[in-house]
């Protein structure tokens, strides 16, 4: 692959040590990897370079993480995983609710990043058009075409910007059209996500999910709750 074409990470975490390694590391893996150190030095980079993913790490000198993900979300459509570190579950969830992409905690096993990145990317930047071999994969409900083997989302036309935790968790919906689904039924689906037993974080994918799918959130028409049970996912027109 040649310089041009290649995909760019930019690592922000002011330990100098963990950028040193994944730049490193990262770069054997064929990314083009740059690091800088806060919020600041981020804005400034990515002023003159444009990049195609960052990983982010919450706690930063000046502008923390999460402030650094609510403004970046509002202003331009970078894919961002988080690192945080162990016990920062809230700050975890907080994060995916204001528009990550995902997160990993600290310490971390780069392979695993590694498949994080690229599940990422892959979600985000994969456009297909719908063939006569991937029909079977493409599920319609009111005014939605969500094809999973493309991994997108289009409503009227119009492409719908999904996280990788939102895209996982209409895939199981999806899937399971009219079944009643617990919070340890999606947790154990969401395969790839290092949930604890108590994780909130499927409460806020479905928060966030809503908020794209549904025209009023608080009587939802496709993700229903099924009080004390979990939750339905309701296509009105059946799933083909």
């Amino acid at each position: 692959m040649s310089y041009e074409n290649k995909i760019k990470i930019l690592v922000v975490d002011d330990d100098v040590e963990i950028c040193k390694l994944l730049c490193q590391y990262l770069d054997q893996q064929g990314f083009l990897v740059a690091s800088v150190e806060s919020g600041m030095a981020l804005d400034d980079y990515l002023a003159q370079s444009a990049v195609d993913l960052i990983i982010l790490d919450l706690m930063l000198p000046g502008e923390d993480g999460l402030s650094i993900v609510k403004r970046l979300n509002g202003s331009m459509q970078i894919p961002i995983i988080m690192l945080s570190a162990c016990g920062e579950d809230i700050d975890r969830i907080i994060g995916l609710e204001i528009g990550a992409d995902d997160y990993l905690a600290k310490p971390f096993n780069p392979r695993e990043l590694l498949a994080r990145i690229r599940s990422v990317l892959r979600r985000r930047n994969i456009e297909k058009t719908d063939s006569v071999e991937d029909k079977e994969d493409r599920y319609t409900f009111g005014d939605f075409i969500f094809n999973t083997s493309s991994q997108s989302l289009y409503r009227k036309g119009d492409k719908v910007i999904l996280t990788s935790g939102e895209y996982s968790l209409l895939k199981i919906f999806v899937e399971n059209p009219r079944r009643v689904l617990s919070r340890d039924d999606l947790l154990e689906k969401l395969k790839g996500y290092d949930c604890a037993p108590f994780d909130r974080s499927v409460d806020v994918r479905i928060m966030r999910l809503r908020q794209k799918i549904e025209t009023d959130t608080a009587t939802p028409l496709y993700i229903q709750t099924v009080w004390g049970k979990g939750y339905q996912f309701i296509s009105h027109q059946g799933v083909e």
